[in-house]
């Protein structure tokens, strides 16, 4: 009918040159929803070769069967973790006995490194600390790595080993009767030094908080700091990494997905904590996130947005390996969340039993919602793969990308809306996809299993409801070599600037330093030295900054390895503040604020100012002052003249649920104040 349209239309302007025949306009595009960008010359960190990670128990009949090694190592897991969770601190791996657990036929040591290997994933070992002796865990090292030859590389003392009861919960078995961080710091020395006079090549970790969650900040009785610092101030020097597990809540699924978002500033506390307790100046010890998972929506889809959201995440800072709990958990609280039976079971795949009720669970073995996000986030993080800034202007969608070895850039998306399509427009710095329809990898809210085929095109993408989609796109060839990537910056600081430098590559490149902002980066500056001064930052902002080379014929290198840093805040202001978190007690605390008139004039009235650091932080009251909140800034008006030279005290009760990130840049009477 169009082209019948068209010969009309022809015949009429031939007929008579006066005629004037009215054309419509076409059709305007729909708006999209969400843009994303994303963005090459924001590097962040390399998925190792042991980036996914899973739990295997003892108390799983199927551990280690070939049906299950087969469907984890289809999903691109590459390390599991063995024995089980608190099972850890009960299990006697010379005798394959757990005093007071269930141990399943068939799952000891040999059986899951068995199972491991036909996974092709490595494995983590928890060694037995609740129960167990320095001098067990140097013998477990012996038979995996001398007698048997295994070449397991991991070790982690313990499980949750906060959790003995030393600051009031106690489900971790522990039969030490100090039972303080200061006790298990002293042990870990013990079965480090123990475990690698065995095996000097292997790496052993300890158990830390996350920051953010429970009991991070709390001092104990009779301790000198919380348990993250009285374990890192004292056995720092021994291990080779730390292991934290998340679970971090939510009243409904939405509220469940809005965490991910904490994971950068929760990373940044813990390596701050590594840099301030281990003197772990230069990245010597790793983390590894060993367990989490979700209240709401274990097996279905707010299961399944979560993991390929934090995996993703926690493995673009640095975290080296990422593990779900569990592999098989059993049927729990039964219920419908999004339109799908929910077994409230924490496994990646059906344990097949039924409830007194008569509910029973899918068939044994039968993925959950949970494992065909692993899939995908086992297909965009394949070893050697970098992680790439990603951004979006709307909050229903997260998108997380890599730069693949040959070039390709591969973008996960996840639309968290449970009943409402997006359309999302790709906008790509720094790269240049090959147009066409490029493939797309999706799994949406109750399908069986990951559906791939070519769809939309590499400009826009249309995602389901609830639905996580990986899109996998080429570069347009580029003739000859591009540059090698410039080695780590390193940079000093002031509070309005930074000198960023950096190895010298080949001769004749340009350097373009970017500043990480959302999936678009910032130009900072160029040069064809190794060295540039930014100004005009804030002070005390953390910045993240990568460094990329272009030769002569405009080709542009990888990206550098990022670098963070923080500004300072002005060495000489006229005033100081020092804030301090004087009792924490795990999702508030208490906190003190001293303010000194550094000038030799008195203020006859004062009012301090300051931001919340994140959206989870929040003023619950204060004293000594007049105290309010707007938004996240906090209004601090005095109740009395500020004498030249003198000091006064305030205080305030902080809410946090998340990780609390401590406020560092204060006004006082519109002067930023130094901090101390």
């Amino acid at each position: 009918m169009l082209n019948s349209w068209k010969a009309v239309a022809g015949a009429l302007l031939l007929a008579t040159a006066t005629a004037v025949v009215p054309v419509s306009p076409a059709p305007a595009l729909a708006a999209a929803d969400a843009r994303v960008d994303v963005d090459v010359r924001a590097g962040l960190a390399t998925a190792g070769d042991v980036a996914v990670g899973v739990n295997h128990a003892i108390w799983d009949s199927q551990l280690g069967t070939p049906a299950v090694a087969d469907l984890l190592g289809d999903a691109g897991v590459t390390m599991v973790r063995y024995p089980g969770g608190s099972y850890a601190d009960i299990y006697h791996w010379e005798t394959h006995t757990a005093p007071g657990g269930h141990v399943a036929p068939d799952t000891d040591f040999d059986t899951f490194m068995a199972g491991a290997r036909r996974t092709g994933a490595q494995p983590m070992i928890i060694a037995n600390y609740g129960t167990g002796t320095a001098a067990e865990a140097a013998g477990w090292v012996r038979y995996a790595n001398i007698t048997k030859d295994y070449d397991v590389t991991y070790w982690t003392i313990g499980n949750e080993n906060y959790g003995n009861g030393h600051y009031g919960s106690a489900w971790e078995a522990d039969d030490h009767a100090d039972k303080s961080p200061r006790e298990y710091a002293s042990n870990v020395i013990a079965y480090a030094q123990a475990m690698k006079a065995v095996d000097p090549d292997i790496k052993v970790g300890a158990v830390l908080t996350m920051p953010g969650n429970w009991p991070d900040a709390i001092v104990g009785t009779g301790d000198q700091g919380s348990w993250n610092q009285e374990v890192l101030s004292r056995a720092g020097s021994v291990i080779d990494f730390v292991d934290v597990h998340w679970y971090p809540g939510g009243a409904t699924a939405a509220e469940t997905l809005t965490k991910p978002a904490q994971i950068t500033d929760a990373v940044h506390l813990l390596r701050q904590q590594l840099r301030d307790f281990a003197g772990d100046t230069s990245g010597r010890i790793g983390i590894s996130m060993t367990e989490t998972n979700v209240e709401i929506g274990r097996n279905t889809q707010p299961g399944a947005l979560f993991l390929a959201d934090v995996y993703s995440g926690l493995l673009a800072q640095g975290v080296f390996t990422v593990h779900w709990w569990n592999t098989h958990n059993g049927l729990g609280t039964v219920s419908e969340v999004a339109g799908q039976t929910d077994y409230g079971d924490y496994g990646l795949l059906s344990s097949g039993n039924c409830n007194d009720a008569g509910v029973c669970q899918p068939p044994l073995n039968t993925p959950f919602a949970p494992y065909h996000a692993l899939s995908l986030v086992g297909e965009l993080a394949r070893p050697g793969d970098r992680f790439i800034a990603a951004g979006s202007d709307n909050p229903e969608i997260t998108a997380h990308a890599v730069r693949r070895k040959n070039g390709d850039v591969a973008l996960l998306l996840i639309n968290k809306d449970p009943s409402v399509a997006q359309s999302v427009s790709l906008k790509y710095h720094g790269f240049t996809p090959v147009s066409g329809t490029p493939t797309v990898a999706t799994y949406t809210n109750g399908a069986a299993g990951v559906v791939t085929g070519p769809a939309g095109s590499a400009a826009t993408q249309t995602l389901a409801p609830y639905s996580i989609s990986l899109v996998t796109l080429r570069p347009n060839p580029v003739a000859g070599t591009a540059p090698a990537a410039p080695g780590k910056p390193a940079a000093t600081v002031t509070d309005r600037g930074a000198t960023i430098s950096w190895p010298a590559g080949t001769a004749g490149l340009k350097y373009e330093v970017y500043r990480q902002n959302g999936g678009a980066a910032e130009l900072l500056g160029e040069t064809t030295g190794t060295s540039l001064t930014a100004g005009n930052l804030q002070p005390g902002r953390r910045y993240t900054v990568n460094v990329v080379a272009r030769d002569g014929a405009g080709r542009l290198s990888a990206s550098s390895p990022p670098l963070t840093f923080t500004t300072a805040t002005p060495a000489n202001a006229g005033c100081t503040v020092r804030f301090r978190d004087v009792n924490d007690w795990g999702n508030g605390y208490v906190g003190q604020l001293d303010i000194t008139n550094n000038t030799t004039a008195a203020l006859p009235s004062w009012t301090l100012t300051f931001d919340w650091p994140t959206t989870w932080q929040s003023l619950g009251s204060g004293w000594n002052a007049t105290w309010t909140q707007t938004g996240t800034t906090v209004r601090v008006v005095g109740e009395g003249a500020l004498a030249a030279g003198a000091t006064i005290g305030t205080g305030l009760v902080g809410n946090y649920s998340g990780p609390n990130v401590l406020p560092t840049v204060f006004t006082l009477n519109g002067t930023i104040c130094t901090s101390a």
